[in-house]
């Protein structure tokens, strides 16, 4: 699961933390190996035109397809560098959003006004999961999958309750 709820046993520590990120379908190892792969496939063809003149007009394009590719999944890697924070207190709650290239987001509110909310359609993605308080309404989890949207909206409404019940 690309999300995570943190054990909080701390004296004046949160009653819930939950950590959210979107999930790498090609790790850093796989990239390795399909740059590799791209490279070794490219030189197949290329191979049979050794010393004649048409390499020479081949090459750039090549090597540009393969630097397309590097440039293309390294910008899909930093796209995705998003990490969701949730700290839920029994008087209060934040949630911090930490985007692409250091873009930090906060919101605050009170615990006991919040509300967690799932739109089965008019959101951006099936199964679009919000939480309402403070006279806002954020997202949260947009990046999950549509089956792992309905059950992280389970959890939040329970640990909600939970601190609710607490404070």
């Amino acid at each position: 699961m690309p999300y995570e709820w943190m054990p909080t046993d701390a004296p004046g520590a949160p009653k819930a933390e939950l950590h959210l990120w979107p999930f790498r379908s090609l790790p850093r190892r796989g990239f390795v190996w399909i740059m590799g792969l791209g490279f070794s496939l490219m030189l197949i063809p290329l191979l049979a035109l050794l010393g004649t003149v048409t390499l020479w007009w081949l090459l750039p394009f090549a090597l540009g397809a393969m630097g397309a590719l590097w440039f293309f999944i390294e910008k899909s890697y930093k796209d995705g560098e998003i990490l969701e924070e949730l700290l839920i207190w029994p008087d209060h709650m934040t949630l911090t959003r930490h985007g692409p290239g250091g873009k930090v987001q906060e919101w605050q509110a009170n615990t006991y006004w919040v509300t967690v909310e799932m739109h089965k359609t008019g959101g951006p993605v099936p199964n679009y999961v919000t939480l309402k308080g403070n006279n806002r309404e954020v997202e949260i989890g947009a990046f999950l999958s549509e089956k792992e949207r309905p059950r992280l909206y389970e959890e939040l409404r329970e640990a909600l309750l939970r601190a609710k019940s607490i404070g």
